[in-house]
Parts: C-alpha cells; structure tokens; sequence
C-alpha cells in the first residue's frame, strides 16, 4: 500500500516528458559572479546565486555580477598558513601557578 502511494507521488513530480516539472519563478538565478578580495586583490569567477547590482568585465571580455569581498581563501591567515603562533609559555605557566597544586598533592617536593 506505501509503495504504490510513493510510486504515484513519484509519477505526478514528472510530466509526459519525463522531466522534473519545477515551480517557476521560486528559484534563486545560478550564475557566474566575479568575486574580489580586497585584501591580497585576487580576483576569482565562480557560480552563485548572489545578487548584486553591480557589474565589472573580466579578462574574457564577458562582463559579470561583481562582489568585493573583505576576507577569502586567498588572504585568510588559516588558509593561507601565516598564522600567528600565541605564546602557549605563558597561558601554561599561569595556568600551572593557579591548578598546580591540584596536580602536585600526591607528589613529594625535592
């Protein structure tokens, strides 16, 4: 009984041409878009469905949507790999000084 109702509702989501029949107009447009990175001024050209009013032409000539971006892959210290190291020394010494006599009970000093 489940199954023949899945296969009807299955059947009805398709038209005589065996296509996806899709509700218009609620989608959001896929296009290319032309993204830059302001900080290490990288330009990249991909597919998304962000809309903006402004345009730019790309170096193939074709003029596309254009996103100014403040951080991407390209300048972002963690992908990048020039993360700053913190000073572990310290944050382990305050923290041996403030829980170090939780750790040390069953130890002798020497």
């Amino acid at each position: 009984m489940i199954l023949v109702l899945i296969r009807r509702i299955i059947i009805s989501c398709y038209n005589i041409t065996k296509q996806i029949i899709m509700r218009p107009d609620i989608h959001p447009q896929y296009r290319k878009v032309l993204f830059h990175d302001l900080a290490s001024n990288i330009y990249f050209l991909i597919g998304s469905t962000l809309q903006t009013d402004r345009t730019k032409q790309w170096e193939d000539g074709n003029t596309y949507p254009y996103v100014t971006l403040d951080v991407s892959s390209a300048s972002h210290p963690f992908y990048t790999g020039k993360q700053k190291q913190v000073g572990k020394e310290g944050q382990v010494a305050r923290f041996g000084q403030r829980f170090g006599q939780f750790f040390n009970k069953g130890k002798e000093k020497s």
